[in-house]
């Protein structure tokens, strides 16, 4: 499988100097959906600014569609991503008809009945001024405009946030059907690991601004489980452990499970991976 997107030594230290972005290798296949998660603060939405080139890069490179720079062939790369970041771009005196105009003078290949296929759908008035439509209008209106510049990679940033449960199904399934064709992705962003639950091939795990784990729904399955019972067990096997009230409950190694004694053992969801490994990386601070 060809990757859509490939970043390698990606480096960026922020202005106060107590944060940085450091991913050595990252890989998004293509034909594929890639959640990213992360507790607040990891730098989920700044690795995603700096694939747009929205933050400069201090060194390391990001090339996507067969060798595209995001920087060097900046004009290119960005006619083949549609963006929805997580704070809204739109001119709230414009309504979205008129954004929609502006956006078919910048991008190459723009289909207006793309957009208006995605407005009838979510009954969205697209004569009314962005400014008056609510949060999740918004939203819907940016996943509009980025899908009709008929992108091969989306990058969405909290784009579920916001949006009434059946909006997000709608838009999960959208989702299904661009990468459907094997040739296009997604990078989503996301804290409803739920949804991610629903659509995602892979989840990329952001810890302190690393990339901690990239891993398949099914290699998740195949090496993670919960376990649960009463202590003691060897802690030294446990990731992330936590008590509750019949003893405690942590993710571990699969292969370690024979050793951890009599323990309850289910199949865990995106959202078990992460609590128990920011739970794991907070003692690891300590």
């Amino acid at each position: 499988m060809e990757n859509i997107l490939e970043i390698r030594n990606l480096q960026k230290t922020f202005a106060d100097n107590k944060f940085k972005i450091d991913i050595h290798s990252l890989d998004i296949p293509s034909g594929v959906i890639v959640g990213m998660i992360g507790e607040n603060g990891a730098g989920k939405t700044s690795i995603l600014r700096l694939i747009m080139n929205i933050y400069g890069r201090e060194s390391g490179s990001i090339k996507g569609f067969g060798g595209v720079d995001n920087v060097a062939d900046e004009s290119k790369f960005k006619n083949l991503v549609g963006y929805v970041p997580d704070e809204e771009y739109l001119n709230m005196g414009l309504t979205p008809e008129k954004t929609a105009k502006a956006f078919a003078a910048v991008f190459d290949k723009w289909d207006d009945t793309v957009f208006r296929k995605y407005m009838d759908m979510w009954q969205v008035d697209i004569k009314k001024k962005c400014g008056a439509l609510s949060k999740g209008t918004k939203t819907k209106v940016m996943l509009a405009l980025a899908l009709a510049h008929d992108p091969k990679l989306l990058i969405l940033d909290e784009p579920t946030a916001g949006l009434d449960p059946a909006a997000r199904i709608e838009m999960l399934d959208i989702l299904r059907e661009f990468v459907s064709d094997g040739e296009r992705s997604v990078i989503f962003s996301t804290h409803i690991t739920g949804d991610l639950d629903k659509v995602a091939d892979h989840i990329a795990m952001i810890i302190d601004g690393r990339l901690h784990e990239m891993i398949s729904a099914d290699e998740a399955q195949e090496k993670y489980a919960v376990v649960s019972g009463e202590k003691p067990a060897p802690e030294k096997l446990l990731i992330g452990a936590k008590d509750t009230s019949l003893g405690f409950e942590a993710l571990a190694l699969r292969k370690d499970i024979p050793a951890l004694g009599n323990v309850s053992v289910r199949t865990p969801n995106y959202e078990d991976i992460l609590v128990h490994t920011i739970i794991q990386n907070r003692e690891n601070r300590k």
